[in-house]
């Protein structure tokens, strides 16, 4: 294999194939895919039960699949998010099938079936955007219909297709089937934040309006018709959780906003008064609906026993706390517990599930994986010249940590259960399919990252002189008075 790739200065990393190293690391995330599938089999029938084989050998032949592709066509991309993926894809398959058998009530695999086709199913999107998109920075052509798109897919819950569950309207229902389409709305939507805020980020960041005490700065103010991005972000953020009741979506995606404006702008002055909108908007929520008010209710007074004991109170997240101190350090494996029988264990508890299983051990191997694909995603952005790329790059990053942490926190009471999905762990089709698309998209951005400049088509390489913007104002002056 090549020597290591060193860094440069500007953050960019030499144009190495890394395909050997990946099908390494592949073979491990697959190796341990098995593993755990077996040992599940092994603690909770006692023998080794030949449909999890099957799981295992569908999951790494997808896998390979996808390697095998990623050689002939993205030979440059990065070598570490399909190990990643593969890899928490076969842990989230595997403790489904687990709790799907061991639990009280109705024991079966029908949802791990599901969760494996789901899973192959994304692999098939994340095919298709390698194969499909080689030059992503040509989706800024279609920033606006991707932003129709985008607000479409936010808005169908509301539509007559619009399915509640729990209170909250986040699916849509066509007959058998259900889909939650803010989880594509999702990645549409930071393509968009990256294509317009790329175009716009030098006027926001400099055209402001500076507020001052006699000769101290104390704050820089942006021009109110600079202010249409966020009011737009703002509004359809409060759109969702007064329409949708889904409070974890809208906190998530309004974050990516911020995000992602921060990152092209460098303006604090433009988070504060994000944070400060949504706050207000949100206190506005909570005097105004009733589940609001429940949610809260809920993390500030858990473990009062009338909180516990009301009508969708406290119940699910007090058992989830007891199942994660339950699992301790090495956890009670697939066979022990109580996390089975926990409402959405298989998803919205899924952290709950491995901990108590896994113990704190497993789940911080998990969250370490999901930090590991964050954080390849935002090395990604640091090697873009594009800033297109970049800020794509960097808001996928962004919105899968920031999802797990709108998890894991609302698991540990550090704010409101929000019943949000854990990135390729949980059961579900849309999320995970949005996740290996995902995948998909970092994968041909890290591609044209890493590609040697002699490699691109004329005017497709990123800084490439055809396609720069040429300021007039740096021309000589000969050439400026024929213009």
């Amino acid at each position: 294999m090549a020597n290591p790739p060193t860094e440069t200065a500007d953050g960019a990393l030499p144009p190495v194939r890394q395909r050997r190293a990946e099908l390494v690391l592949l073979l491990a995330a697959i190796g341990v895919t098995f593993a755990a599938l077996l040992l599940a089999s092994l603690s909770v029938t006692g023998e080794i039960d030949s449909r999890v084989m099957v799981y295992g050998l569908a999951l790494g032949a997808g896998a390979l699949g996808l390697h095998v592709l990623l050689r002939f066509v993205a030979p440059y991309a990065d070598p570490v998010l399909l190990p990643v993926a593969t890899s928490l894809s076969g842990v989230g398959v595997t403790m489904i099938w687990a709790l799907q058998m061991t639990r009280n009530f109705a024991p079966g695999h029908g949802e791990a079936d599901r969760q494996l086709l789901w899973a192959l199913i994304g692999m098939g999107l994340c095919a298709g955007a390698v194969f499909f998109i080689r030059q992503p920075r040509r989706l800024t052509m279609y920033t606006y219909l991707i932003a129709l798109v985008a607000l479409v897919l936010l808005l169908l819950p509301l539509s007559p297709f619009g399915h509640e569950v729990l209170g909250a309207r986040r699916w849509i229902m066509i007959g058998p089937f259900t889909m939650q389409p803010s989880e594509f709305a999702k990645v549409l939507l930071v393509i968009f934040l990256a294509s317009y805020l790329g175009r716009q980020r030098d006027v926001m960041a400099l055209v402001t309006r500076t507020f001052k005490i006699g000769p101290v700065k104390v704050f820089s103010a942006p021009r109110a018709r600079d202010l249409a991005p966020m009011a737009v972000g703002w509004g359809v953020a409060i759109l969702l959780l007064v329409g949708t009741r889904d409070l974890g979506t809208s906190l998530l995606l309004f974050g990516t906003f911020l995000a992602v404006l921060y990152a092209a702008t460098a303006r604090k002055s433009w988070v504060l008064i994000g944070l400060v909108a949504f706050s207000a908007g949100a206190y506005a929520a909570y005097l105004l609906f009733g589940h609001v008010q429940n949610r809260v209710r809920i993390w500030l007074n858990a473990f009062d026993e009338e909180v516990y004991h009301s009508e969708g109170g406290s119940f699910q997240v007090v058992e989830g706390m007891i199942a994660l101190a339950y699992g301790g350090i090495l956890g009670t494996g697939f066979h022990g517990g109580e996390a089975q029988n926990i409402f959405a264990a298989d998803s919205d508890l899924i952290l709950v599930s491995i901990g108590e299983k896994l113990g704190l051990t497993g789940l911080l191997a998990v969250l370490l994986l999901l930090f590991l694909f964050a954080q390849r995603a935002l090395r990604i952005a640091l090697a873009c010249k594009d800033v297109f790329l970049k800020l794509t790059a960097f808001g996928y990053g962004f919105l899968i940590a920031f999802d797990v942490f709108i998890v894991l926190g609302g698991l540990t009471l550090i704010i409101p259960l929000t019943g949000m999905t854990t990135p390729f762990l949980s059961a579900g089709g849309s999320a995970l399919m949005a996740n290996w698309l995902v995948v998909g998209l970092l994968l041909t951005i890290s591609e044209t990252a890493r590609r040697p400049q002699e490699t691109f088509s004329s005017g497709m390489a990123p800084g490439d002189p055809s396609t720069e913007v040429i300021n007039v104002r740096d021309l000589p002056h000969g050439v400026r008075d024929r213009r």
